[in-house]
């Protein structure tokens, strides 16, 4: 026999950038976030905490990519600090390239683009179906479809551990990967 636990609900989501241009050229930053299965019962007996503990992942990592994850994201990938002025300004422009999820175009992050186009920050979409344009979709893929080994999890908590580890080593192999094209233009130079 081979115990089997039914993965309804539980899934591991991940948000990331790649800078393709400029002084960051090569870096791939990501956040990740996981879904807990909804609770059948009709009063709540657990709290939040519990559940996310029961799953083996913090509180804060629980939850859907939403625009209350996207737009802090958004600043990071911006270099805004923690601690910034209210008017604060990115010395280069950016341009952040999105599909076209659901997320990306919400009213909350409709509202905050007049602050970022005052940061220096540009956000543009690429045409409706057309994953093919993405720069950032041959990363996702051998991530998804190959970097994991283990594909099945019983703790929610080890398949987090197991894509952000993957992303962890895309994300050196791409940074490895810029240098060392880097380094072969400059010495054909």
């Amino acid at each position: 026999m081979i115990p089997d636990e039914a993965p309804q609900g539980r899934r591991v989501n991940a948000i990331g950038a790649y800078f393709s241009h400029g002084p960051q050229a090569g870096c791939f930053v990501f956040e990740t976030a996981a879904t807990l299965p909804e609770s059948r019962a009709k009063k709540a007996r657990v709290t939040r905490e519990q559940r996310a503990a029961a799953h083996a992942v913090r509180p804060e990592q629980v939850g859907p990519i939403d625009s209350q994850r996207l737009i802090p994201f958004i600043w990071k990938v911006a270099g805004r600090p923690a601690v910034h002025a209210a008017d604060w300004q990115r010395e280069r422009p950016l341009v952040i390239w999105l599909d076209n999820y659901s997320v990306h175009k919400s009213e909350p992050v409709r509202q905050e683009q007049a602050a970022w186009e005052q940061a220096g920050i540009t956000l543009c979409y690429l045409p409706s179906y057309s994953p093919e344009l993405s720069r950032i979709e041959p990363i996702w893929h051998p991530v998804k479809h190959h970097a994991i080994v283990q594909r099945s999890h019983a703790v929610l908590g080890d398949l987090l551990t197991a894509v952000e580890a993957a992303l962890t080593q895309k994300a050196a192999d791409l940074l490895a990967a810029h240098c060392e094209s880097d380094q072969l233009l400059r010495r054909a130079a």
